[in-house]
């Protein structure tokens, strides 16, 4: 009875105990804190590439928009898909990872807008019979989770979208 009395009283290795417990509530803590931040700069990443692929995209040659038949020429498609994967007009590395799976998209559509009062619009607009070209980015990618290597994949999807007027050179 006394060795069990003092076994009680016995503080040593308390703290071993509590850490064991507390241990994969931090751990929780500290690596879901570190996916969120990964999320939100990924996000960030895919967001500023296409903002990015737009300026560039709405600054070329006016004669690569035709508004007749809501079309965009296959070099400037080109280029800005690389764009705004890789930050590069051609070649360079992927900025973010899962641009080749089947989730993943980028989809460039015109839209071609008159004046506010129906008037046709003159200069570098006569070609495209004064109406405005507006290209419209859509960037779809799945987020890749850092903890997919424990079988915690997320489900996660980022998207990005951005419009502008093309102004040509």
């Amino acid at each position: 009875m006394t060795r069990l009395s003092a076994m009680l009283r016995d503080r040593r290795g308390a703290a071993a105990v509590e850490m064991v417990m507390v241990m994969p509530l931090l751990l929780i803590i500290m690596f879901g804190a570190t996916e969120l931040g990964r999320f939100f700069w990924s996000e960030h990443r895919l967001v500023k590439a296409v903002r990015d692929a737009s300026i560039y995209a709405s600054r070329q040659q006016i004669d690569n928009f035709d508004c007749t038949n809501s079309t965009i020429s296959s070099a400037v498609t080109t280029a800005t898909r690389n764009l705004i994967k890789t930050g590069e007009l051609s070649g360079g590395t992927e900025q973010l990872p899962n641009w080749d799976d089947g989730g993943a998209s980028i989809a460039l559509t015109l839209t071609c807008v008159t004046s506010a009062g129906g008037t046709t619009l003159s200069g570098i607009y006569t070609a495209n019979q004064g109406k405005v070209p507006v290209i419209n980015i859509t960037a779809t990618l799945p987020y890749n989770s850092i903890m997919h290597g424990f079988g915690l994949d997320s489900a996660l999807t980022m998207r990005a979208k951005q419009e502008a007027a093309v102004m040509g050179v």
